[in-house]
């Protein structure tokens, strides 16, 4: 069995197939285990307490633990700085002579280490769970290309990777929970945080009381945060959002506005807040690459954004091919937890039943009802910051929305409104918005609103960039 991504979900689900007796390859991008929820300074900034930062930290603690002790005993090979960038079926060679069967075996091709010396790699398994995690969802503003602005993930991943701020006078924006913690963990961490400016309203999460009282630790986990921003003298602003940043070299403040129902800035709401550092994001979106360019069925998401579709045991439409975690739709580290292990036990039912037979089904009972309760409060978190249709209308002609080949709002709508291009893809080929090094990865949701399209997931060959010598050396049978 293969798992692609350390995360949460990747790190339950490597660490409980093995403990089922499966033999297990944990591949992860990044140099050490946790992903980006539990990402931690390195050993080597001398973080006494890198648990402070975190929810969750002994439970992880536990998990890392295992990997390692599964690793030492040659249970799991881990592969830290390991990026999966296709996944092909074993018999390839078969299929192109025209067997139709469904594929036994996979593998994986990666680009393994740091330029300038990485290299090629390549991995075999019978099953694949995706657990890829997600990255944040930016809808751009005039002046978001400025220094000072971060992402809100990216600023707390600087805080909890690096120990660093990203300036002293914090403005923390967008929508979704994950803004209370990031404004939380910057105060507390000694930065002014003068307002959380959220463009939804919290009053959106009335109609989903069964949801919100069947997880109480969520609850808790709110009233914490709420009571964090208290204790900082942080503002909260709902219904509103950052419109424009200002500053020359760097950022120094930023233009909120209140927004109605649609998300539409209302005349003469404008205020400006001084700031030297501005951390906005819109929620997460799955990140998808690995998964659709296997042909996995997909779903659209309460948040507009598109997840994988998965069965009751995690598995995708495609045959060997599971998915745990955020790649399922956003639902945060306990869900993802939940789910890994939840896959785990399936692949391990797949490819070993009678090893399988011997652990609890009592077991599996209790992750399903789980995981039930934890999705339906994803769910409803979800729909109740989901963007609204008229947030454009803070996008000015001349702002940029395709940052790496800063393509401005004006020519997409340009292509939408003139030349006739219907979706994202045709908006692509006319402007080269999403051409660049991330791929549509920023500007991809806002690209698509432009053109009044749904976002869509693009079915890709490569999910990350890839050397032409690791083409080159690639056996006649995967090209």
């Amino acid at each position: 069995m293969a798992v692609v991504g350390a995360g949460p979900a990747g790190l339950a689900a490597a660490v409980t197939a093995a403990r089922l007796g499966l033999r297990v390859t944990l591949l992860d991008a990044g140099d050490r285990p946790g992903g980006q929820f539990y990402r931690h300074p390195a050993p080597g900034l001398g973080a006494a307490r890198p648990e402070a930062l975190h929810h969750g930290w002994a439970e992880f603690a536990a998990r890392e633990a295992a990997l390692r002790e599964h690793a030492a005993a040659g249970r799991i090979t881990y592969l830290p700085l390991h990026h999966v960038w296709t996944v092909v079926p074993a018999e390839a060679a078969e299929a192109r002579r025209g067997q139709a069967a469904p594929p036994t075996g996979w593998t994986l091709h990666a680009v393994a280490g740091h330029a300038p010396d990485e290299r090629a790699a390549a991995v075999t398994a019978r099953a694949v769970l995706v657990a890829t995690g997600a990255y944040e969802r930016q809808l751009p503003f005039p002046g978001w290309t400025l220094p000072g602005v971060v992402g809100a993930g990216g600023a707390q991943a600087m805080l909890k990777g690096g120990l660093v701020l990203p300036g002293k006078r914090v403005v923390v924006a967008g929508s979704g929970p994950l803004l209370l913690a990031v404004a939380g963990s910057l105060a507390a961490a000694g930065a002014a945080v003068p307002a959380v400016v959220e463009a939804a309203a919290y009053t959106a999460y009335a109609g989903r009381v069964p949801a919100l009282l069947r997880n109480p630790g969520k609850l808790v986990e709110a009233a914490g945060y709420g009571g964090a921003l208290a204790r900082h003298h942080v503002r909260l602003l709902t219904r509103h959002a950052v419109t424009e940043a200002h500053g020359t070299n760097r950022i120094e403040a930023v233009t909120v506005v209140r927004l109605d129902r649609d998300w539409r800035p209302l005349p003469g709401t404008a205020r400006r807040i001084p700031c030297d550092a501005l951390a906005v994001g819109h929620g997460l979106v799955p990140q998808l690459e690995l998964a659709t360019g296997l042909g996995c069925a997909t779903r659209p998401g309460p948040d507009a954004a598109v997840a994988l579709e998965v069965d009751a045991l995690q598995r995708t439409s495609v045959p060997g091919i599971w998915s745990a975690g955020e790649t399922g739709g956003i639902g945060g580290a306990q869900l993802a937890l939940t789910e890994g292990e939840l896959a785990a036990h399936s692949v391990a039912a797949a490819l070993s039943p009678e090893r399988a037979a011997t652990d609890s089904g009592r077991r599996v009972e209790r992750l399903a009802r789980r995981r039930a309760r934890l999705r339906a409060f994803a769910d409803a978190m979800a729909a109740a910051h989901r963007p609204g249709d008229g947030w454009t209308g803070w996008l000015r002609d001349d702002a940029v929305v395709c940052r790496c080949e800063e393509v401005p709002a004006g020519r997409i709508r340009e292509a939408a409104q003139d030349l006739g291009a219907r979706d994202a893809r045709t908006v692509k080929l006319l402007t080269r918005a999403g051409m660049g090094w991330c791929q549509g990865r920023m500007c991809g949701p806002a690209v698509a609103a432009l053109a009044g399209q749904e976002p869509v997931a693009d079915r890709r060959p490569f999910s990350c960039p890839v050397p032409l010598s690791h083409l080159a050396e690639l056996p006649a049978t995967d090209r």
